[in-house]
């Protein structure tokens, strides 16, 4: 997406190879280092609708989607969800609040499409910081992503027009329709469903106008 920075994109295979590669062209990675990651990573498998984390809860994980779509949201005094986030395949998933302050977590993260994930916990991480230089440093350029792509979310929501917050969505991720519903994609977007559907409506017009 034009503009938008997103975590860095891990493609992963069975022995963890092509996961350390990738984290190879950030840091040259000692071999303690990757003997410790391929001990340490735990593969799951979590169906549709599973919720990892729940409000009050600590996140002790952060997850690599090997495959499948994530989402983060938290409800209002009134029940209603608001997105706050949207992971897909090579993307990586926490509460970030949660995960580095090991405090309570204000919001929930919920699998919306089967999903196999990889994860090392926050004790685990904790030790890749102590004893590997590399482990400082791939932790501060996650860091400084995350803080970016807050900041994105910040200014797509407070200056960006409803239509355009909606197009710069399905450029990052084409598929996201068939991957959650409609009222998902709204709560994302800070957009009431009835106005998506309008926007949608109208660019569908244009669309076959053009035709």
């Amino acid at each position: 997406m034009s503009g938008i920075v997103k975590p860095f994109a891990m493609p992963f295979s069975h022995d963890h190879t092509q996961l350390l590669l990738q984290l190879n062209t950030i840091t040259p990675l000692s071999e303690s280092f990757q003997q410790r990651l391929r001990r340490h990573l735990l593969t799951e498998t979590f169906v549709q609708r599973t919720i990892l984390l729940r409000p009050g809860e600590i996140a002790k994980r952060v997850y690599y989607i090997k495959s499948g779509f994530l989402r983060g949201y938290f409800t209002d005094e009134d029940g209603k969800e608001h997105t706050t986030w949207f992971v897909g395949q090579g993307d990586l998933m926490l509460s970030v609040q949660s995960f580095f302050s090991q405090s309570p977590s204000p919001e929930y993260i919920e699998v919306l499409q089967d999903s196999t994930l990889q994860s090392i916990n926050w004790l685990e991480l904790q030790s890749y910081y102590a004893d590997f230089r590399e482990g400082n440093l791939i932790g501060r350029m996650f860091i400084e992503k995350y803080l970016i792509l807050s900041e994105q979310r910040n200014h797509l929501l407070r200056k960006t027009a409803q239509t355009k917050r909606y197009q710069l969505l399905l450029e990052q991720y084409p598929q996201i329709e068939q991957l959650t519903s409609l009222k998902v994609i709204a709560s994302y977007l800070g957009l009431r469903r009835e106005t998506l559907s309008r926007i949608k409506a109208r660019l569908l017009k244009k669309t076959l106008f053009i035709i």
